[in-house]
């Protein structure tokens, strides 16, 4: 959507610390970031304030500098490590006589370059073209009605309310055809919901080494690179798993501190295999000092869209940078909690099959299923997967299967009582009577 200059701009960028604010992994982070976009970092504008400026965020003497700093690197932008305000934007565009970015921008930014798909590169621009909505005056100041005189009435106004029109005519389209994707996506679900296939998500924070992990398990072929957001369209794929059969994974896009949320809100469909997925592999990177922090930026992400409900395991990834063995954590009830590997070398992914194989396993149960006489499709389905020891017929014509499957199998024919489907344990007081 924005034209990219050839080469990288020379970019001046602005950390301000607060009271309760960022730390220096913050400022480094954003550094990666601006790499990541393709810009040359020239200097860095240091700052300390206990409350934003509400006119140029940083105070006149800082703004002052920063306006040096462009001025004795020649360079092209100035991007704040913060979220402006388009006033804001406004006012240190005309003093700094460059252009000027918040973090929120830069990331749209890099979304828009790693965008590959047609789903992917039309959730980026409604993210953008909602963004650009509340910055559209900007590009008219020379013909705003305010200003008056001769020639300068009339066209401003004219001129934006065309362009808020065409932009908003423009995120209707993009949000019908995003919504039709969302309902394939939701056609799949409800397929592999039907074909009782169990769906895992890869989620964690940026440069992770999800994509990594997810091409070691499935063979796929999906890029990778160290850097941030290398993967940006989500990528599914069908394994078979020893013991449970098949399942499906998921490779979705990496997560962020501040994650914008016109990001957020386009990604929606996407996100929606996070939130409606059986399991959540977190993947964490052990090498990131600060990892406690970006696990609770994630989750916080994850609370955002609504997944917050769904089980994780957490992975620890990148082992074999610290020459640490792979091995497996369980909780008080001996689950397990969390797996030590290395995606890159494939050291522990046997851990994380045998993981996941007790997870999805589960709790195994022995009893009967009472499934009403129009239930032959559940019938039909419990045979195949062969976890039927034997069967009866009452007087009803009810079915009783003898069965040992998976509680959370069981939990789930037996939440919807449309199905038809009840439950009793080998020991139950009342088998013998419903089965005679």
């Amino acid at each position: 959507m924005f034209e990219r200059p050839e080469s990288g701009e020379r970019a001046v960028l602005v950390h301000v610390n607060f009271p309760a604010g960022n730390d220096r992994e913050d400022l480094q982070e954003f550094t990666e970031l601006v790499r990541s976009a393709g810009a040359i970092p020239v200097a860095t504008v240091m700052a300390t304030r206990t409350a934003p400026d509400p006119r140029l965020y940083v105070g006149h003497g800082k703004a002052e500098e920063i306006h040096k700093t462009v001025q004795e690197t020649q360079a092209d932008i100035v991007i704040f490590n913060h979220a402006l305000s388009p006033s804001q934007e406004r006012n240190l565009e005309r003093l700094l006589s460059c252009r000027v970015l918040a973090r929120t921008g830069l990331i749209l930014d890099i979304f828009a370059q790693r965008a590959r798909s047609f789903e992917g590169k039309l959730q980026v621009e409604l993210a953008q073209l909602r963004h650009l909505s509340t910055r559209l005056v900007r590009g008219w100041t020379h013909l705003e009605r305010q200003k008056g005189g001769i020639g300068l009435r009339g066209p401003g106004e004219t001129q934006l309310e065309s362009d808020r029109r065409m932009i908003n005519a423009r995120i209707k389209m993009i949000n019908k055809r995003l919504e039709k994707v969302e309902r394939q996506r939701d056609q799949g679900r409800r397929a592999r919901s039907r074909a009782d296939v169990p769906s895992v998500s890869l989620v964690g924070y940026t440069n992770a080494g999800k994509s990594t992990l997810f091409n070691a398990i499935t063979g796929a072929h999906a890029y990778t690179a160290d850097q941030m957001f290398a993967t940006l369209d989500p990528t599914l794929r069908r394994i078979e798993l020893r013991g449970v059969g098949p399942l499906v994974l998921a490779d979705t896009v990496g997560f962020i501190r501040h994650l914008p949320h016109d990001l957020v809100a386009a990604f929606r469909a996407t996100l929606e295999e996070t939130r409606k997925a059986d399991l959540l592999l977190h993947v964490v990177d052990v090498q990131d000092a600060d990892r406690g922090a970006r696990i609770e930026q994630v989750n916080e992400v994850l609370r955002e869209i609504g997944a917050d409900k769904v089980p994780q395991l957490c992975v620890y990834n990148k082992i074999d940078l610290n020459g640490m063995e792979p091995r497996v954590e369980r909780d008080a009830e001996g689950r397990i909690s969390r797996i030590w590997l290395s995606a890159m070398s494939g050291n522990g992914l046997d851990l994380l099959a045998a993981a996941l194989t007790e997870y999805f396993e589960g709790e195994q149960v022995h009893g009967w299923l009472h499934l009403s006489s129009w239930a032959g499709a559940i019938r039909s389905s419990l045979f195949e997967t062969g976890c039927v020891l034997s069967e009866h017929v009452d007087e009803q014509g009810d079915w009783w299967l003898e069965v040992r499957m998976a509680r959370r199998d069981v939990d789930r024919l037996t939440s919807d009582p449309e199905q038809g489907v009840r439950f009793h344990s080998a020991d139950s007081d009342d088998l013998l009577a419903g089965t005679a």
